[in-house]
Parts: C-alpha cells; sequence; structure tokens
C-alpha cells in the first residue's frame, strides 16, 4: 500500500505515484464544487502536502485511500469558504486622531448628560443592577451571587433598564 510507504519511510516515490493519481481528480473535484482553476489547484497542492504530513493518521478500517484524500479536499475547500465570507477589517489609521470639532464635543456631553438622568430616572432596584453590571463590569451571574437574587430576575431586570434606556436617549 503506497500510503504505508509514505507513512513508514517517507517514501517519495510512492508519493510521486499517489499525487499523480489524485491531485487532478482532486483539483476537478473542486472545479466541480465552484472553485475556480488557481484556487482548485492551491488547494489540491495544500491537500497532497497534508497527506505527506499525516500519512500517519490514516486509517484503512475507517475509510478507502481515496475517501480519506477527498474528504481532507471537502474540508479545504469549506476553510476557504469561510475566509472568503468573513468581512475584511476596517482599514486602521496610524498616528493621532484628528481633533473632534465643537460640534461633536457639545453633541456627546449632551447625549452623555441625557443619559445620566435617564439612569438617574430608573427604578433603584433596575438603577443598581445597571450600575453593577456596566459600571462594576459584573457578569448578571456575579451580580447574582452577590445580590442573592434568582439570575433570571436579574436579566429581566437589565433587560427592562435597557429598554427604558432605549426609549430615553431617543
Amino acid at each position: 500500500m503506497l500510503i504505508a510507504r509514505i507513512r513508514d519511510h517517507q517514501d517519495r516515490a510512492a508519493f510521486a505515484r499517489v499525487f499523480q493519481h489524485f491531485a487532478p481528480r482532486v483539483k476537478a473535484f473542486l472545479m466541480k464544487s465552484g472553485a475556480d482553476a488557481t484556487l482548485a489547484e492551491e488547494c489540491a497542492q495544500d491537500v497532497m502536502t497534508t497527506l505527506w504530513r499525516k500519512a500517519h493518521m490514516f486509517d484503512p478500517s475507517r475509510a478507502s485511500v481515496a475517501t480519506w484524500i477527498f474528504t481532507i479536499a471537502r474540508n479545504r475547500r469549506i476553510d476557504i469558504l469561510r475566509r472568503q465570507r468573513r468581512p475584511e477589517p476596517e482599514e486602521l489609521t496610524w498616528g493621532p486622531e484628528a481633533e473632534p470639532t465643537q460640534e461633536d464635543v457639545l453633541s456627546l456631553q449632551e447625549e452623555s448628560e441625557k443619559l445620566r438622568q435617564a439612569i438617574t430616572d430608573l427604578p433603584d432596584a433596575q438603577k443598581e443592577l445597571i450600575e453593577r453590571a456596566y459600571f462594576g463590569d459584573l457578569s448578571h451571574s456575579e451580580i447574582a451571587a452577590e445580590t442573592g437574587l434568582p439570575l433570571g430576575t436579574i436579566k429581566s431586570r437589565i433587560r427592562l433598564a435597557l429598554d427604558r434606556l432605549r426609549h430615553a436617549m431617543k
């Protein structure tokens, strides 16, 4: 068995035979599943490299060589699709940021005051939980442990308080 020779002896000739047989088939498989030729070629190369490095993981009692190789190819294709769908981070600027305008400063001060008043207007039970959760940086479970209130009550009160704050900030 060629895989055993690759696994046990790092037999390059055995690998070359497996590569010649499977690389074009893996590439075709990937192209049929929607990859362009360049991507399919890169992915097929990666699959074959994985076969070389991980030949010791092949278990003939679980699958045939072809099944094992095409499973690796399918998983690589899924990884590539996930990477492509992941949004790129926004470009970060380096250096000091521009000073905010006077208008921005006043607007932020007004919003901060409005939020401070909205928190002050909350019922005491809700205000206390908001302060512990957001200013005390405590989790809901930690608040429940400190106050002795049931976790569900903590979550309900915080949700109600946030809803009131949201409406007050409109």
